[in-house]
């Protein structure tokens, strides 16, 4: 199988500040791949082992974003690839969408692209399902399962009211959760051999886009503000004394509070 996992650089949580005016400051911060990218590169990884093929890890950022795909590369993705232009900024989903998929036909026939079902920054579950737009191939969403039959995938989907099983014919896109598997560790093997393999950079001109539809040109929504929630204080009360003692005094409080 030739497979595809798109994956993003996003900014580290634990290191996000805003200025006066509500904007990220992105100078300084630290970067990180987007959890359950990883969860996609593990799925990719686990239908190359089982089938054979190759796995093909696309980003688009700037440099710096070769950070994530040399992740990519250590966990035992064979090849990598950026996608980095001044042309590429401030895109929204729309635009990254179109990116992708340009990225995705210069690279060639393939059987499968997987996407995380949303990154962690903004949420939005967009880029999957518009990349398989440009692409005009079927779609699945949220997988936490993946079994081949024959041409086809089949897939599970988890709700709380049951579970959904999807079937469509290759070549297809996925998005995946985190559910779906538990990532790999970055053996010393495949750390060394992922050392061995470069990345290839492809520019907006390598790529035969249409500049009006990349970055900030093709982005018709904007982000007006970004704000940090505010914290909001919890009333909690310390129960101490014996087992039995603190359960009668527990059942006092929630029967207070009506909730038994």
């Amino acid at each position: 199988m030739n497979i595809i996992v798109f994956i993003k650089q996003i900014p580290d949580s634990d290191e996000v500040k805003l200025d006066e005016n509500g904007n990220l400051i992105r100078s300084g911060a630290g970067t990180m791949i987007n959890p359950v990218d990883k969860n996609a590169i593990e799925a990719g990884l686990s239908l190359r082992d089982r089938f054979g093929g190759k796995v093909t890890a696309v980003t688009m950022g700037p440099p710096q974003a070769e950070d994530v795909l040399k992740r990519a590369l250590f966990m035992g993705c064979d090849e990598a690839v950026l996608l980095s232009d001044r042309a590429f900024g401030g895109a929204d989903t729309l635009a990254t969408g179109y990116v992708l998929s340009m990225a995705a036909k210069k690279l060639g026939s393939f059987d499968l692209a997987i996407f995380g079902n949303k990154a962690s920054d903004a949420e939005t579950a967009q880029t999957g399902p518009v990349t398989a737009g440009f692409l005009g191939l079927p779609l699945i969403t949220s997988v936490d399962g993946i079994e081949l039959d024959g041409s086809a995938i089949v897939c599970r989907r988890s709700f709380t009211n049951g579970i959904e099983t999807s079937k469509t014919e290759l070549p297809a896109v996925i998005t995946v959760t985190p559910a779906i598997n538990t990532p790999r560790f970055m053996t010393p093997a495949n750390v060394i051999e992922g050392l061995k393999k470069g990345i290839t950079v492809w520019s907006c001109a390598d790529l035969g886009c249409d500049e009006s539809k990349c970055g900030v040109k093709g982005s018709p929504s904007r982000t007006k503000r970004v704000t940090v929630p505010p914290v909001r204080e919890v009333d909690s009360t310390v129960i101490s004394g014996s087992s039995d003692e603190t359960a009668g005094i527990l059942a006092g409080l929630l029967a207070d509070m009506h909730l038994i």
